[in-house]
């Protein structure tokens, strides 16, 4: 049986982490073995990623270093929704809302009670949510406190800290609300799965076409679940410590790539930032 969740300890949780010096390079026990160990997951994942989606928008560095980070970044992004999928499935079950034997099948089957109105957002992708935003508050508070800036930009940042602050607050609050609907029989989620066919041999178009031709090994090397480099979680340490705030000030930011890297790389299956 799984124990109430609330959106506050999810926070908490996704804050003590990243304000944990020695994280996600090590990683503490999670408080189960069950949906906290995924929600965590999910979390790792997500700082990982976020780390490096920053390295692949350099343009001062050799193209196959962009081309490890977006191979880095599609194994991070497949491994966090796998964790994604897993919370809501985990939930599903505990509030009787999945039949238990479809639960991690490609069609899950419901079992809700009549009426109750189907959420279009998952639990698990509210929480993937929340883990992000957590990220955003975390950079924007770093941007807050620089002295290598004006006035004019601490206070930017300052100001859209407290929008980041507002968002999370209005997002924890529809969590409470869809988890309290669900329990009560009065709302209800699915897992619809998904199918990220870029990742897979089988379906990625690029990816058959090579096979055929004889470039891609019979198993097709390439990201995959769980495939995820530890290499970014020591890019997410170092960013911690250091702000991860480039010379020039230029921090990265949602649209911000700067001119001529587009050319060489395509991050655009990263977490929304």
């Amino acid at each position: 049986m799984i124990a109430p969740l609330a959106a506050a300890d999810v926070i908490a949780l996704h804050d003590r982490l990243l304000a944990a010096t020695d994280w996600p390079a090590q990683e503490p026990a999670p408080m189960d073995a069950g949906l906290w160990l995924w929600i965590q997951t999910n979390h790792r994942c997500n700082c990982s990623l976020w780390a490096e989606e920053d390295l692949a928008r350099r343009t001062r560095v050799a193209d196959a270093e962009i081309a490890a980070n977006k191979r880095a970044i599609d194994g991070f992004n497949q491994a966090r929704n796998d964790a994604t999928e897993r919370v809501d499935e985990l939930l599903l079950e505990a509030l009787g809302l999945v039949d238990p034997v479809s639960a991690r099948t490609d069609a899950p089957r419901p079992t809700v009670p009549a009426h109750a109105r189907l959420s279009s957002e998952t639990v698990g992708s509210m929480i993937d949510r929340l883990s992000i935003l957590a990220l955003k508050v975390r950079a924007m508070r770093v941007q807050t406190a620089r002295r290598d800036v004006d006035a004019e930009h601490r206070a930017a940042s300052a100001a859209r800290l407290e929008r980041l602050l507002e968002q999370r607050a209005d997002l924890a609050g529809c969590l409470d609300d869809l988890l309290a609907d669900a329990a009560a029989g009065r709302a209800y989620f699915k897992v619809y799965r998904q199918f990220k066919m870029y990742n897979d041999p089988r379906f990625n178009p690029a990816l058959v076409a090579e096979r055929a031709h004889g470039a891609v090994p019979a198993d097709g090397d390439v990201a995959r679940e769980g495939s995820a480099p530890a290499g970014a979680d020591a890019a997410c340490k170092a960013e911690r410590a250091h702000g991860a705030v480039p010379a020039d000030g230029d921090v990265a930011r949602e649209g911000s790539a700067p001119a001529g890297a587009d050319a060489r790389r395509a991050t655009g299956r990263g977490p929304a930032r």
